[in-house]
């Protein structure tokens, strides 16, 4: 029961339903016990003695047993309902929380599918233990406990004769629930994996189909589909095997009464009215024995589906606010960013930043070159804190960026990732989401600077155009200058462009520069690019390779030094007249 008492924050505050629920099983259940005694009566009473007059009295009597059982069990099932969904609806919102608020570090490993499955079928278990599955199991010992105490006082030697199965059930239930366990856990983590695998799949379909991978994709799943189905059978077989013992051990006691019953019966040491309502006692005692295995099923289930979910909640948030955080204010936020000798890596993996120091005054341009790996958008990642820096330090305005709250820095902070994401909403929204309080013409406004306005215009419905899931239905130009204006609107001190343009016509980019001119002005702005048109009105140019840096410095400067910039500049502009005159200049100034 560890893994409930951890969750007892969420159910704990309902406890009055969980009692309420609790009690009227537990009062439906003892109500139960009035047919047993009421078949005695009917026989040895009212049929022995033959005092059929008090049939009326006694229908009225069991009619009246019945309504209020009935009303018992509808309040059970109403309490329990209303508990199951305000726990799990508590449980959902928390592991949405905690989802928002867990590090980048964490979705570096986690699974999409996953995390869905824990949002659904694992919060669906703990939904139906908690209000249902835990009235249903402490009941099960109450009936055992009520029938056991009524059978005593009929015939105390017959009950321990019909007893003498019971413990060996018991054993047998105890050991199905140890076998068990492991085994549905199985069965959540296949069906985690084969949910991730159609989640990857439905992603990135048209992936698939245009490298004619259909076959591929199948194939894949088939294998996750089958381990699927191998612990669902292997969950199966445990149920075959223990449920038969399990039944041929309750029905022991059954023969066990009628022979020694019946036979006690002819002796006359007990009257048929008693033997009668004995048979109905063992069957009342049976039955939660019968279904002890579908509670313990019950059980196990969302034991395994709770230690999921316990796992999302006490995950360890690697970034987050100290005690004594600061807030930043708006007006007061200049952008001097200083990154001071800072060496990261990745967990379990090499450094991929070593020794790295720039000074960004604030309104500066910094723009950062280099290959696939070479550190450039870890550089960003870090000025953003999406990940804490270990060695070194990164300040803004002087102060370390560990000293500010997160929320506090992120909000004066605006990225445009290269991987463009939009919302499945319409066009508006999805450039209003920075901000909270935004009017139509500063949209419009941030739209009109990332060239993405015309465009917009040009759509059925303009800024209201849904778009589709991912932004599936726009280009990816058009993608990347939504989020462009998304990134503008938010009014930032620092602007992050990670390679923000890759996606558009060089004509495109050329128009965008021009509007990005006018709002960086008084921001501090990181440019990541592989095209030098991107960099070189830059107040520095970083040059980074394998994460270290090897060149740094404004564009003519690099222009005038050999190395990789150089390089770079003369593969993108070699058909150009004016870059073969000025590589004529330039080896005219080397050879004098």
């Amino acid at each position: 029961m560890d893994v409930f008492r951890q969750l007892k924050s969420f159910y704990w505050p309902e406890k009055k339903l969980l009692f309420v629920s609790i009690f009227c099983l537990i009062a439906a259940t003892a109500l139960g016990l009035v047919y047993p005694n009421l078949l005695r009566y009917l026989i040895d009473e009212v049929i022995a003695k033959r005092q059929f007059e008090l049939v009326p009295m006694l229908s009225i009597f069991v009619v009246v047993v019945v309504s209020f059982k009935g009303l018992l069990q509808f309040l059970h099932g109403f309490t329990g309902g209303r508990l199951g969904n305000r726990v799990a609806h508590s449980m959902r919102t928390a592991l949405y929380k905690k989802l928002q608020y867990l590090s980048f570090q964490y979705y570096d490993q986690a699974r999409t599918g996953d995390l869905m499955s824990r949002l659904t079928a694992d919060l669906e278990a703990i939904r139906q233990f908690i209000g249902f599955g835990f009235a249903q199991i402490l009941n099960v010992f109450l009936m055992l406990i009520f029938g056991m105490s009524m059978m005593f006082t009929i015939n105390w030697q017959l009950t321990l004769l019909t007893m003498v199965t019971m413990p060996f059930l018991a054993f047998t239930a105890i050991r199905f629930e140890g076998k068990v366990h492991p085994a549905f856990r199985m069965v959540r983590q296949s069906m985690s994996t084969m949910t991730t695998a159609v989640q990857e799949n439905i992603t990135g379909v048209r992936t698939v189909k245009s490298f004619a991978r259909e076959p591929h994709e199948v194939d894949k799943f088939t294998i996750r589909n089958n381990d699927f189905k191998a612990n669902n059978i292997e969950t199966a077989s445990i149920w075959a095997k223990y449920f038969p013992v399990m039944e041929v051990l309750a029905n022991l006691s059954v023969v066990i009464l009628l022979g020694v019953g019946g036979f006690m019966v002819i002796r006359g040491q007990m009257t048929l009215g008693e033997l009668v309502a004995f048979f109905s006692l063992i069957w009342y005692i049976i039955g939660p024995m019968w279904g002890l295995g579908f509670q313990i099923n019950n059980f196990t289930q969302s034991k395994a589906s709770g230690e999921k979910i316990l796992e999302i909640l006490h995950q360890y948030v690697h970034v987050k606010d100290h005690p004594d955080s600061i807030e930043l204010k708006a007006k007061d936020v200049k952008g001097d960013v200083v990154m001071d000798h800072v060496t990261f890596a990745y967990p379990d993996k090499q450094p991929s930043l070593y020794d790295f120091s720039v000074h960004a005054p604030a309104g500066s341009v910094i723009g950062l070159l280099g290959g696939t790996g070479s550190g450039k958008t870890t550089v960003v990642s870090l000025l953003m804190r999406a990940y804490n820096v270990k060695d070194g330090s990164i300040s803004l305005d002087g102060t370390d960026i560990k000293d500010i709250k997160v929320d506090s820095l992120r909000k004066q902070v605006a990225t445009v990732f290269q991987e463009t994401f939009l919302f499945s909403s319409n066009i508006r929204n999805n450039i209003a989401y920075g901000r909270k309080d935004v009017t139509m013409e500063e949209i419009i406004h941030a739209a009109k600077l990332a060239k993405a306005h015309d465009f917009i215009m040009e759509l059925p419905l303009g800024y209201e155009t849904i778009v589709g899931e991912r932004g599936l239905g726009l280009s990816g130009g058009q993608k990347q200058r939504i989020a462009i204006a998304r990134a503008l609107i938010k009014d930032p001190k620092i602007l992050i462009l990670d390679d923000a343009t890759s996606a558009v016509d060089m004509e495109t980019e050329q128009e965008i520069q021009a509007g990005f001119k006018e709002v960086m002005q008084g921001r501090t702005t990181f440019i990541i690019a592989h095209r030098i048109s991107s960099l070189k009105h830059a107040d520095e140019i970083i040059v980074l390779k394998e994460g270290r840096i090897v060149q740094r410095g404004k564009h003519h400067e690099l222009l005038e030094q050999e190395g990789p910039y150089r390089e770079t500049y003369n593969i993108q502009y070699a058909d150009r007249p004016e870059t073969r005159s000025y590589q004529t200049q330039l080896e005219g100034r080397l050879a004098n």
